[in-house]
């Protein structure tokens, strides 16, 4: 299938070549970006605090903007400390650097991201990550104290799993450990409201970082990262941060005025998760989680069949171009009930036809 070429933003509706199709595609799980009520949000604030903030944020002249966000996203989300970069990749390149010379070893779980995956550090992508939790688990028994550095994502979204970090607590009972995991498809979604979820592995036997994007599910370019007052101040004395420019005060602001719509919006996409994943579940060519707006399915053919009806999923090969397809349906905010029971019967036809 050929990729698909646009010239206007993505919303819940595409027209391409004249025809008329349903996104179901992308990462914009709240569906701010669609929302008119948003869009007077961002422009008002443009108008007050300019598209974009050039300086580094250690210049003489700062912004108000930067320091209240990282107060109010850290204390929400239930860390002491947040340091924003301008994008999710630089925030976790910038907590990676700061860990990875610390430690003796480092354990990567096979999705890691590479934004938090250290230069020359290998994945495992044939194991599960249950098989590399065990792994670890083994050979934390196996060695002498050590310094250790576990990296993970909270959320696979392209295998639509939720990950469990609860059990590197009994390696810090032995080892001193550093945990690094990437927020990018939990802020928004998943843990501590829309704040992700430091607060689910926070431990006093665990020095903790939460990096991610805010561009996933809450529709900012921008990424931050979470942890203790000492860890975050540590990451702030790197040229990484100092040499960069941060994110655009204006969306920044942003979300800060756009609690209640954002909490409304959050409530649309967990009825709508719900509701998909209970009338998905008899299919067995789509599975997924009750709590994650991401579906995955197994048959290749669909991904033309379903365009031809007027849908556009989510279907490449990963992680290399020579890999298997994955190929997956992507809820969002934007959709409406009536919309996933239409998608829904026409996949039940699919399945009833194979």
């Amino acid at each position: 299938m050929n990729s698909l070429s646009l010239s206007a933003r993505l919303e819940k509706k595409l027209l391409l070549e004249g025809k008329e199709f349903f996104f179901f595609n992308g990462t914009s799980y709240l569906g701010l970006d669609g929302l008119e009520s948003y869009r007077r949000m961002v422009e008002s604030n443009v108008q007050k605090w300019g598209m974009h903030h050039g300086l580094s944020r250690t210049n003489n002249v700062r912004l108000s903007i930067y320091d209240a966000f990282e107060d109010f996203f850290s204390n929400q989300a239930d860390a002491e400390s947040a340091a924003l970069f301008s994008s999710g990749y630089l925030a976790g390149i910038a907590a990676s650097h700061y860990f990875f010379p610390k430690v003796d070893q480092c354990w990567a779980a096979p999705d890691t991201h590479p934004a938090i995956l250290p230069w020359g550090v290998q994945t495992d992508s044939s194991l599960s990550f249950s098989q590399w939790m065990h792994a670890c688990l083994e050979r934390s028994a196996q060695l002498p104290s050590q310094k250790i550095l576990i990296l993970g994502n909270a959320v696979d979204p392209l295998k639509a799993e939720i990950h469990d970090f609860a059990w590197v607590l009994s390696i810090a009972e032995k080892h001193e450990v550093m945990l690094l995991i990437d927020d990018s498809h939990a802020f928004g979604v998943l843990g501590n409201g829309l704040f992700g979820t430091y607060s689910q592995w926070k431990h006093k036997r665990i020095q903790l970082l939460v990096s991610g994007s805010l561009g996933k599910g809450l529709a900012t370019p921008g990424g931050i990262v979470l942890g203790s007052e000492d860890l975050i101040q540590g990451i702030k004395s790197q040229s990484i941060f100092a040499g960069a420019s941060p994110p655009s005060p204006a969306l920044l602001q942003s979300l800060l005025d756009a609690g209640e719509l954002l909490q409304e919006q959050q409530g649309k996409l967990k009825e709508l998760i719900s509701f998909f994943y209970q009338h998905s579940s008899q299919l067995s060519q789509i599975h997924g989680n009750p709590n994650f707006p991401v579906f995955v399915y197994s048959e290749d053919a669909w991904t033309e069949k379903l365009q031809e009806q007027g849908y556009i999923t989510s279907s490449f090969s990963y992680p290399t171009s020579k890999s298997p397809k994955v190929n997956r349906i992507v809820l969002s905010a934007s959709h409406s009930q009536d919309e996933l029971s239409a998608l829904l019967q026409i996949l039940t036809h699919l399945a009833a036809s194979l």
